[in-house]
């Protein structure tokens, strides 16, 4: 049995050592946390329990999932607990693993956007504006099909449903395939906001490529990017000068971003002053817009996954069954993965 899976298995499951030691007659904590640890054994029978009691097929055990998620973006990552982190940071590793194993069978979308060290003197403010020039985003244009612009240019992103403690990550699978897992709980301004966050980190901070110095402040780098790729500073900027909060209604149905996004834009591109910005961010709050703000922008849907699913099902004529023998995944989890509301074109593997 691989011990890294083990640990992955019951991580998922959301049992501590003590609590499933204490489920499996025969299992001692301590033989457990040795085994974890690599230094000790466990009989075949205790073995045969622990993957009865966890409900992972016993060829799971047998693989290895290592992806490494090294930009999570947690709203209350504070009040959070390890025990959650983990829980929901192995639910998105395993999707990760998934696109690996479907990998096999079809071609996802080529990667065709660019990384850049930001030591070699790049800003994010550049990667931003370079990346929406890749995108064939041009002269006052907001981002309006996030989802299949970046999908289309090879970031397979799936949502899922989540605590509003969980924003979204990023990472790199097994593979080397660029995945976003999003909360899809919150408003699409939101999201919209989130998506950008994460490309940033894909595009900037991919350890794979460079390391990133300990000084660098990741979070707002990423900040500062997604800004300016919803909100370009040549193109917005006279519309933030003096900003009104009569205005902010027409600009966010326009730019597609929240009004605290646009007052915060604002304020940073100097638009604004510090006074204006408090009294802004107060009819926000006096509005109960802090909450939830008026209108529901549109974001388009996210649709590499699906049809990766779709085509395993529809083409290569697997069922959810076949996909978790395969996968050697419980059906559970594989029911959870591929429960989606509705399309990027993908072909078998010739």
């Amino acid at each position: 049995m691989n011990t890294r899976q083990l640990i992955f298995a019951r991580e998922y499951r959301g049992y501590t050592q003590s609590e499933l030691s204490n489920s499996i007659p025969g299992l001692s904590q301590s033989n457990l946390s040795k085994f974890e640890k690599g230094m000790g054994t466990l009989s075949e029978e205790i073995q045969t329990k622990v993957f009865e009691f966890l409900n992972f097929p016993e060829g799971f055990f047998k693989k290895k999932i290592n992806s490494t998620i090294e930009n999570g973006n947690y709203r209350k990552r504070s009040v959070i607990s390890k025990t959650l982190v983990r829980r929901f940071e192995n639910k998105c590793r395993v999707i990760g693993y998934m696109i690996d194993e479907m990998s096999e069978s079809i071609n996802w979308p080529a990667f065709r956007l660019a990384y850049f060290d930001l030591e070699e003197g790049y800003s994010p403010k550049y990667v931003a504006g370079y990346t929406r020039k890749l995108l064939r985003l041009f002269n006052r244009e907001p981002v309006k099909n996030i989802f299949g612009l970046l999908e289309k240019s090879g970031i397979i992103i799936h949502e899922i449903e989540e605590s509003e403690k969980f924003d979204a990550v990023s990472f790199f699978t097994d593979k080397g395939y660029p995945i976003i897992i999003l909360n899809r709980s919150f408003s699409n301004d939101r999201k919209r906001f989130n998506l950008s966050h994460e490309l940033a980190h894909l595009l900037m901070h991919n350890e794979l490529e460079y390391p990133i110095p300990e000084h660098r402040d990741k979070e707002y780098e990423a900040n500062v990017f997604a800004s300016e790729f919803l909100m370009p500073e040549i193109d917005i900027k006279d519309d933030l000068r003096g900003l009104k909060f009569s205005e902010l209604a027409d600009l966010k149905s326009y730019w597609l971003t929240s009004m605290s996004s646009l007052i915060r834009r604002a304020r940073d591109l100097n638009g604004i002053d510090s006074d204006r910005y408090r009294y802004l961010m107060i009819e926000i709050s006096r509005n109960g817009y802090s909450k939830k703000e008026p209108i529901n922008v549109f974001i388009d849907k996210p649709t590499c996954f699906k049809n990766g699913y779709l085509l395993f099902r529809e083409e290569l004529d697997y069922s959810d069954n076949d996909l978790a023998e395969t996968m050697a995944l419980p059906i559970d989890i594989i029911k959870d993965a591929f429960s989606f509301d509705n399309q990027v074109h993908l072909r078998k593997v010739a």
